[in-house]
């Protein structure tokens, strides 16, 4: 695991990590609570595409964890190893570049993450 900022590749640490792992522990909660609360209220098949706001929650969080790279951060120009909610600017303009294309390219994997479990559910013959 790195422990220093690199452009466009990792811009947060160990504790950081464990902070989006957390996320993504809530947002499969989330998911499931929010997938038995649906079916055992007998809602419409519609309802069922709300569950893509939990599903969001779980791969944004999912996501930066298993890429060691935080979305907010790579856009707001910053970066964090060391205590939580201790960060730093990211001084050079062109790994700025670099980390606002992977925060967007993470926001785009999320959603389609969330898209495909959402689908799924939704699909479910259930």
């Amino acid at each position: 695991m790195s422990s220093e900022y690199v452009a466009g590749s990792c811009n947060i640490g160990k504790g950081e990590i464990k902070r989006r792992q957390t996320i993504a522990l809530i947002g499969v909660f989330l998911i499931f609570f929010s997938a038995s609360t649906i079916l055992g209220t007998d809602q419409g098949r519609s309802a069922r595409i709300s569950i893509f706001i939990p599903a969001m929650i779980f791969a944004v969080g999912f996501i930066q964890a298993r890429k060691k790279f935080c979305l907010a951060y790579g856009l707001a120009g910053t970066f964090n190893f060391g205590k939580l909610g201790s960060i730093s600017k990211v001084q050079n303009e062109e790994d700025k570049k670099a980390d606002r294309k992977t925060a967007i390219n993470i926001l785009i994997q999320s959603a389609a993450l969330a898209s495909a479990i959402t689908l799924l559910f939704y699909l479910l013959p259930l």
